[in-house]
């Protein structure tokens, strides 16, 4: 199927696309329906909005698409698509989102682990099982060990003093809200933070790691319940897929690291927001700069 790169219009897809000679040619902008069915009612969490940029900038010269040219567009901090004609926005049934630096700017047991002094340690330990280096089940056992004796009265403050939205992503859900796109947060992180994500933002469900809490209201360092893994991940696609009855042409699903790529295999479009390295083949749309909102000027 026929593949084009196109860019947001930022100063730095016009730099790229000028430095390597590339013809192109600028397209408008669809109005940012997003912006248009937001709620404006303020939150806690809620991130600066993104302003709409003036066009799309669509490569017009046949241009394969590389690992390396992928690597070289994040490098140069660009946002960009590799366009279809099968993409259509307002087609889109089911939407599947990552949590922790996807949906939100931070990873929440990092944020939790600094509540016990352990916030470098757990950190470390994520990133290496984000970029696919560490085993995912075996690195979040460890990490939520550390956390052992924390009281679960204290997971409430550390939410609403950490938590904050990638930029475009209430933008992104209130458009698909409006379209009546079913919207699913699939996390490895935990029910304490998708919970009222999810109440807040207006998904229809959500799934995550389920932390056990001892008689005395204190973490016990363990998990209640299967782990949110990559494979967990997908089967939540797969079973809201079954219960829509949709293709996965009419799938939009977002992550960032090695435990979304199940999932986003099963996706027709498949959104990296900063991802790993690892991911960058997996992707379709990829935003360097901005945030959630990409699919709202790309794919229409």
């Amino acid at each position: 199927m026929t593949q084009r790169l196109r860019l947001l219009e930022t100063p730095a897809a016009t730099a790229w696309l000028t430095a390597r000679g590339f013809p192109y040619r600028r397209l408008p902008v669809t109005p940012d329906l997003g912006n248009q069915a937001l709620d404006r009612t303020p939150t806690a969490h809620t991130a600066a909005p993104l302003p709409q940029p003036a066009a799309v900038l669509e490569v017009t010269a046949p241009l394969p698409r590389t690992h390396a040219l992928d690597h070289e567009l994040a490098a140069a901090r660009c946002d960009w698509g590799w366009w279809s004609p099968s993409w259509n926005f307002a087609a889109l049934r089911l939407f599947v989102t990552d949590m922790d630096s996807t949906l939100i700017t931070v990873e929440c047991i990092d944020e939790i682990a600094e509540a016990v002094g352990k916030k470098a340690e757990v950190a470390r330990i994520t990133e290496a099982a984000m970029e696919g280096k560490l085993d995912f089940r075996e690195a979040l056992t460890a990490r939520v060990a550390l956390l052992r004796g924390l009281p679960e009265a204290a997971l409430t403050p550390i939410f609403h003093q950490s938590v904050r939205y990638t930029p475009g992503a209430r933008e992104l859900i209130a458009a698909l809200k409006a379209q009546g796109v079913y919207c699913l947060l699939v996390s490895g992180g935990f029910t304490h933070f998708t919970a009222p994500i999810a109440a807040e933002l207006g998904f229809d469900a959500h799934v995550a790691n389920q932390l056990e809490v001892d008689p005395e209201g204190r973490l016990t360092g363990r998990l209640r319940g299967p782990i949110i893994d990559a494979a967990a991940k997908r089967s939540a696609l797969q079973a809201a897929q079954a219960k829509l009855g949709c293709t996965s042409d009419t799938i939009l699903a977002a992550g960032d690291g090695a435990n979304d790529l199940l999932m986003l295999q099963e996706a027709g479009l498949r959104l990296g927001y900063r991802p790993k390295a690892l991911l960058l083949p997996e992707l379709n749309l990829i935003s360097m700069t901005a945030g959630l909102a990409l699919p709202l000027w790309l794919c229409r």
